[in-house]
């Protein structure tokens, strides 16, 4: 009786083993420009189901169940404007009902016409948020959010939101816990969109901070609604404006900008990141062109 025990005990043990193994590391997800495109806009980019491609991101997300969902700026159209969040807050009510916390950064369109309000209606969703830089911490990854907004920022701001910024990364890079840090922001410091420029001052204040240290591993940001991903001193950098604004057209690719994904241009996509040891891996999911739902695009790894 006593063996018969040992024995399920034994391949009880060997089975709570085996799916221990087979279970995937904590998910993290990524959007940015989820917004609804304005009719300016229209006037110069083409539409193309955009608020649907938004809607099926959010509900494809949710279904994946990932310990934290990011987005990283232009949430929505006109930050200032109830309306404007309107079918975002079905979303993210959804997100809570899946037990999915949304995070977030500030973007352009967040602020637009009024910061004040845009800023009011942006913490009532994002209570967290801190508008000078924040941390959250998902399965020893430190994602530091920044404001990239600097006209809308006041020059005490700045040199508030770089102090700390660089302090933190200090902090984290002498955290034991900490294995990697990855940064993001709305404004990206290297893109060859047609529509907006590359930031200088992300390249000023957040980049060279991120290149010094030793657990930045991925700097993540949006603004150019495309996939981009550019090699700088090593390091990755990825554009993901994918979240259901205007596609933009990018210029071809060239030695100041060397996009190392210029065969890669989904119109809509998001971005799924799991720590594995000291390495992430990170996976585009895009749209498929009928729009029946996403699959695996661009895969790669950061050490």
């Amino acid at each position: 009786m006593r063996r018969f025990a040992y024995i399920l005990l034994s391949a009880s043990l060997i089975c709570v083993n085996a799916a221990i193994a087979q279970q995937k590391p904590p998910l993290m997800a990524f959007a940015s420009d989820t917004q609804e495109p304005m009719w300016v806009e229209k006037i110069f980019l083409k539409a193309d189901h955009n608020l649907e491609a938004t809607q099926m991101i959010f509900k494809e997300v949710g279904s994946r169940r990932p310990k934290a969902f990011f987005i990283l700026g232009d949430v929505v159209s006109s930050g200032k404007k109830p309306r404007a969040w309107k079918n975002i807050d079905l979303y993210m009510g959804q997100a809570v009902k899946d037990s999915v916390p949304v995070y977030a950064t500030l973007g352009n369109h967040d602020v637009m016409f009024n910061a004040k309000k845009g800023m009011k209606n942006f913490k009532q969703r994002f209570p967290t948020y801190e508008p000078t830089g924040y941390t959250v911490v998902v399965d020893s990854v430190a994602v530091v959010l920044l404001n990239s907004n600097f006209g809308a920022l006041s020059a005490e701001d700045v040199t508030k939101q770089n102090t700390w910024y660089k302090q933190k990364l200090k902090e984290l890079d002498a955290d034991p816990a900490i294995k990697l840090i990855m940064v993001g922001c709305h404004h990206s410091p290297y893109t060859n969109s047609k529509i907006v420029k590359p930031s200088v001052q992300v390249q000023q204040y957040f980049v060279e901070p991120f290149l010094a240290s030793a657990k930045c591993a991925l700097f993540i940001s949006g603004h150019s609604h495309n996939y981009e991903q550019f090699k700088v001193k090593g390091k990755d950098f990825v554009v993901i404006g994918g979240g259901g604004g205007l596609h933009q057209d990018v210029r071809p690719n060239n030695d100041v900008m060397n996009d190392v994904a210029a065969d890669y241009k989904p119109v809509f996509h998001y971005l799924e990141i799991r720590r594995q040891g000291k390495h992430l891996d990170v996976l585009s999911r895009k749209m498929t062109p009928d729009f029946s739902g996403f699959v695996d695009g661009r895969e790669f790894k950061v050490d």
